[in-house]
């Protein structure tokens, strides 16, 4: 099925990358909680050589998924396509199981942690380097100071940071050109929507994840189920589609193992919301198990 992307548009990543608004996240290619290998690694390979051949443009992943496992699969299933995609990765944390992490934001765990991610990714330079979170016991000026000599050194394109404050992203900011920003972000979770706005105002890519887990199960008669219904689609389809709206730096992340599912992300971009939709969509949506 061929792709259309007539709708989705652009966006730049720094001065000189520009990508299509959909990327591909790479958290999902591992096991429970982002830790250890996925049950089908041939499939989790599969769906990311579909991804880049419908025409996505940047995939992202980190070396705390799986540990490593990720950016492993990842380079493995981009190895016939290394020059039509573009890469980002993080560092900055450490995986301890379960869906839980701990930040690592030492300048010597970032330059090896880049040094590891690029061995795996089998690349020169890696288009994208985020820091994964700001570590409280690091001040951020070392952290980036870190990255900074690393892009000084070609090793890094471009500087992003995850997780973070606006008053964290300032911080950043006064310390390096900042490229992206990276957050949880989607239409039931919203918790960080003042850096969203922040990033818009200046001008970043603002990069959304979320679980595939999440299938924003609609309640009866709420906006999101109206909608989804009307245009014969899941309630995940118009919640990716709302995010394409929500705001032309936003470039969401969806992700995932499952042909079928990433079948149905791609569907997604053939939604045309309407004004009127999409006004009725900005109503705060309870989360899947009607916890507000």
């Amino acid at each position: 099925m061929t792709t259309d992307w007539s709708a989705v548009g652009t966006v730049r990543i720094g001065p000189d990358l520009e990508v299509r608004r959909l990327g591909f996240g790479g958290a999902w290619l591992t096991g429970p909680g982002t830790y250890g290998p996925p049950a089908d690694p041939d499939a989790a390979r599969a769906v990311v050589r579909r991804a880049v051949e419908a025409g996505v443009q940047l995939v992202d992943t980190a070396d705390c998924y799986g540990p490593e496992i990720s950016e492993t699969l990842i380079s493995e299933a981009l190895t016939p396509y290394r020059d039509q995609v573009a890469v980002s990765t993080k560092g900055g944390r450490r995986a301890l199981g379960g869906g839980s992490w701990q930040a690592d934001g030492r300048p010597e765990h970032l330059r090896r942690a880049c040094e590891g991610s690029l061995r795996r990714l089998r690349r020169d330079t890696i288009d994208l380097y985020q820091l994964n979170a700001v570590d409280p016991a690091v001040p951020v000026e070392e952290s980036l100071g870190a990255l900074v000599e690393l892009r000084d050194a070609g090793k890094i394109r471009h500087i992003g940071v995850c997780n973070v404050t606006v008053a964290q992203l300032e911080a950043a900011l006064a310390v390096t050109a900042v490229a992206s920003v990276q957050e949880r972000y989607d239409l039931t979770t919203r918790d960080h929507e003042d850096v969203l706005d922040a990033c818009a105002a200046r001008g970043l890519a603002f990069l959304p994840w979320f679980p595939p887990a999440n299938a924003l199960r609609a309640a009866p008669g709420s906006a999101l189920a109206r909608v989804a219904r009307s245009h014969e689609a899941s309630p995940a389809q118009v919640a990716l589609a709302w995010l394409l709206r929500r705001s032309p730096v936003t470039l969401p992340l969806p992700g995932t193992t499952d042909p079928q599912g990433w079948e149905e992300d791609l569907a997604a971009l053939r939604l045309r919301l309407s004004e009127a939709e999409v006004d009725a969509l900005a109503a705060p949506v309870p989360p899947p198990g009607g916890r507000p």
